[in-house]
Formats: C-alpha cells, structure tokens, sequence
C-alpha cells in the first residue's frame, strides 16, 4: 500500500505538467494529502495568486473532481518548499523540514546542493537529501516582517 507521501509524489508528477502547461506563468509548488479523498494544490503565479487563478487551477484539475476534494492554494508566508530551486530561494531563511524517518529538522538553509539541501540547526550543519523530505516550510519568525 502506498504511503501518503508516496501518493502525493505520484500526484504531483501528474498535476505538475497539467497544470503549468494549461495555465503559462503559474508553479505547483507541492501537493499535500489532507485526508484520503482530499488534496490541496499550493500554486504560485508571476503576478500573484487571487481567486480566479485558484478556479482555473481547479478547473484544469476537474477529472480529479471524481475521486477527490481539491482545494487550490497561495503559498502563503510558511511557504512549501520540496525542490532545489525553492531551497535555494529560501537560502538564509528558517525553514521546517520533516523527512520520511518522522525526523524533524529546524534551521537556516546555508546552501541548496543539487541533491541535498544543508541546514544549520544548534550550531551544526545538517544535509537532508531532497528525496528524504516529506515536507518542506519557511518559519515565518515573529518580529522579523
């Protein structure tokens, strides 16, 4: 049987080309299961995510409508991060990482390799390899905005 974030990597590799090609300009940035018959879609666009992108993206993702609920979302401030080119936006951030040992990892991102992302936690530095992380935020810090 297929664990969770299994079934949200196979998700994402069928979501991911469908709707960026539909919709020019728009990212997925992750799929996350929220229950079993439910999945949310956090999507970024250029120029900024409002309720109308949201209702393409659903639209785009409507043969899903049989089988799930689908919410589309905004990144928001505890943006997801899973690829490369996130952590190596989020570089100098603080940033929760949770991996597919149930390990959880809190820290600064200090580089963005192109297999593992490097996290300073406590004075250390800490890889995690891409293919581990489960999930992925920034940590929006308190007085820091």
């Amino acid at each position: 049987m297929a664990t969770t974030h299994d079934k949200e990597r196979q998700l994402t590799r069928e979501i991911t080309p469908r709707v960026e090609g539909a919709l020019p300009g728009t990212e997925v940035l992750a799929v996350e299961l929220t229950s079993p018959d439910r999945f949310t879609v956090y999507v970024d666009h250029v120029g900024g995510v409002d309720h109308a992108l949201c209702e393409r993206v659903t639209n785009v993702l409507r043969e899903y409508l049989r089988d799930y609920s689908v919410d589309v979302s905004s990144p928001g401030i505890e943006r997801p991060l899973r690829t490369q080119s996130h952590f190596r936006n989020a570089v100098g951030r603080r940033v929760a990482l949770r991996t597919d040992g149930r390990n959880r990892v809190r820290g600064e991102v200090v580089a963005a390799g192109e297999r593992k992302v490097t996290v300073r936690t406590n004075g250390e530095s800490i890889d995690v390899p891409y293919d581990a992380i489960v999930r992925g935020n920034l940590i929006e810090e308190v007085g820091t905005r």
